[in-house]
């Protein structure tokens, strides 16, 4: 016979994505056309920032933004250079004090990142190159990194 002393378990916080959008975004190139003749094919350097901050809409309204940015390049000529910053407000409800950090800069991250992904695919291809396309971020190793960072 099950005992009703047992205590309850916390309710799972709940997440819901309120909008997203494009929040900036630039595009340099050297002419897509002249580039693709390239003799090699140009190494690429990436970039990634994660960042959240309240906004008004409610007590468990925020912004998480991720910022990236790439850069195509053969020796020290840069063919194309690439920056989006892709936001997103989320309500951030039922999640303890502690653990609302966390969500801000790993899970909301992980929504917003397929469609970030995209948009660079997109801005490269219609810029003459073929489609870049960046590989999945582990969120909570990059998250631990900044904890670990910030406390040494």
């Amino acid at each position: 016979m099950p005992s009703d002393s047992q205590p309850s378990e916390p309710p799972l916080p709940n997440i819901r994505v309120l909008a997203q959008y494009a929040k900036s975004v630039s595009f340099d190139s050297k002419d897509g056309v002249q580039a693709a003749g390239l003799p090699s094919q140009p190494n690429i350097e990436l970039g990634i920032d994660v960042g959240a901050t309240a906004v008004q809409g409610g007590p468990h309204t925020y912004e998480t933004n991720i910022k990236l940015m790439a850069r195509a390049h053969v020796q020290d000529e840069t063919i194309f250079e690439i920056e989006l910053v892709y936001a997103g407000i989320f309500d951030v409800s039922g999640a303890p004090e502690a653990h609302v950090e966390p969500i801000l800069m790993i899970e909301c991250p992980r929504l917003l990142f397929p469609f970030a992904r995209r948009v660079i695919a997109d801005i490269t291809r219609e810029g003459g190159f073929p489609p870049l396309l960046i590989d999945p971020v582990d969120f909570a190793g990059l998250y631990n990194e900044q904890v670990n960072q910030a406390s040494s």
